[in-house]
């Protein structure tokens, strides 16, 4: 018997992964950035600035600033955002590069979680988190709300670093809440930022806290918020903004955390350390995810760009020796191939990968060999996490475009569709619509 959208929203998280009706978390299910099975738009207008809109079944303002990308369950939509008390617009770069600068905007902030309707973009609720000054700065790129909030159908999970960790039903009840103080990740003396977003799995949750002078990762109870275990990073971390990834397999569970100087799988049920891999860029960004039974991970920056493909059994150091691979452990590794702020995603047989400087690269997603690199515009800057549907890849821009390339080993630009606000957050795919969050809307492409 089909579900009903009330009942779907009560499934747990394993049986969520099965049901098209839901994005649960930053890149959607199992963290995958895949959604197929239903036809979408290639070609789109959502500015009225460029012309007659087509292909947007609604938009709704979103209040503030906040990089956080929209979740769905059943028929709910949800975003979090950061709401200046002063007036006016919080400020942001949107110009190509970025300082080691703190954004001027340490004001009174309320960090709200809004719950909009998926069919009519209507906003069912809003709930203020916390109302107060921020206790670190933000990058002037960045903004005060930069993760994304997670589901198992019935929880609602919101951490915003610093500013504390919040436990929702999804009506908007507030059932628990956690402070875990300060958490200020700094580089250049300022704070970039919190960016790692909570991950769930079953009665779980992984928090990655990777601020350099007391770095660690924890478990906590998703019934309670009861910390389960904790484990230093010192020494591991210096500074990450990647979300934690949870690999199941038969034998074992796993945590899998982007960073550097070392990337470092942990076991999820004692904290122990399984694997690491040395090296890489010095500002990690990107989220760990599986593919073809595979761990990919990539990061960039100070240099390096590598692009590392972990067997889910791995055990003990797998730095690459001369750049190849020393033992079975690692499937392949690429240098120079990495992406900087992106996740990329692997659909079908290859990987995708969009960067800040508007180039998409493709990989074959078993070798590493490339197929192609391309430059999008020389507009494009992919800070956005890449997504994939209906044989298209989908890279949404600073530049207040999403480019949609068809998916294959050849390059192919299908669309430069206008969204008439700069895309930091990554989509969400649900069926045949497609929902971008901009700085200031919500918006739903089908």
């Amino acid at each position: 018997m089909p579900l009903s959208r009330r009942n779907l929203l009560l499934l747990p998280v394993a049986a969520m992964a099965a049901e098209p009706d839901n994005w649960p978390a930053f890149r959607g299910r199992e963290g995958v950035g895949v959604s197929d099975g239903f036809p979408l738009l290639a070609a789109w207008n959502a500015d009225p600035a460029a012309g007659k809109l087509a292909g947007v079944k609604w938009k709704s303002p979103v209040p503030g600033l906040g990089h956080s990308s929209p979740i769905i369950a059943g028929n709910r939509i949800y975003v979090c955002s950061a709401v200046r008390k002063a007036a006016g617009k919080a400020p942001l770069k949107l110009a190509v590069g970025g300082e080691p600068t703190a954004a001027q905007d340490n004001d009174e902030q309320s960090w709200v979680v809004l719950c909009y309707d998926t069919q009519t973009g209507k906003e069912l609720w809003r709930q203020t988190a916390r109302s107060a000054k921020p206790r670190a700065t933000r990058h002037e790129k960045a903004s005060h709300a930069n993760t994304t909030l997670a589901t198992d159908g019935e929880h609602l999970v919101a951490f915003f670093g610093s500013e504390g960790l919040y436990c929702y039903d999804l009506n908007g009840k507030l059932l628990w809440s956690r402070d875990l103080g300060l958490i200020n990740i700094s580089k250049y003396g300022i704070g970039w930022g919190y960016g790692s977003s909570p991950t769930i799995y079953q009665n779980r949750i992984a928090l990655l806290c990777d601020d350099p002078d007391n770095p660690f990762l924890a478990v906590l109870s998703l019934a309670d918020g009861k910390e389960l275990w904790r484990v230093s990073r010192k020494g591991i971390c210096e500074r990450s903004w990647g979300t934690p990834f949870i690999h199941a397999s038969a034998s074992s569970t796993q945590v899998v955390t982007n960073g550097w100087p070392w990337t470092v799988s942990y076991d999820l049920e004692t904290g122990k350390e399984r694997w690491r891999i040395g090296g890489g860029g010095d500002n990690p960004i990107p989220t760990p995810f599986s593919a073809n039974g595979w761990i990919y991970v990539t990061n960039a920056h100070g240099g390096k760009a590598p692009v590392w493909v972990v067997r889910p059994d791995a055990k003990g150091d797998l730095t690459p020796k001369d750049g190849e691979p020393k033992n079975e452990g690692l499937v392949w590794a690429g240098n120079n191939m990495g992406s900087y702020i992106s996740t990329p995603v692997v659909y079908g047989d290859y990987i995708y990968l969009g960067n800040a400087n508007g180039v998409v690269r493709c990989l074959h997603a078993k070798t590493g060999e490339k197929i192609f690199e391309e430059r999008l515009s020389t507009d494009a800057q992919i800070y956005a996490s890449v997504t994939a549907a209906d044989g298209k890849v989908f890279f949404p821009s600073l530049d207040g475009d999403v480019y949609v390339i068809k998916a294959g080993p050849k390059f192919e630009l299908l669309a430069r569709n206008h969204m008439g606000e700069p895309c930091f957050a990554t989509p969400a795919i649900l069926k045949s619509t497609i929902f971008i969050r901009t700085t200031e809307s919500l918006v739903a492409i089908g």
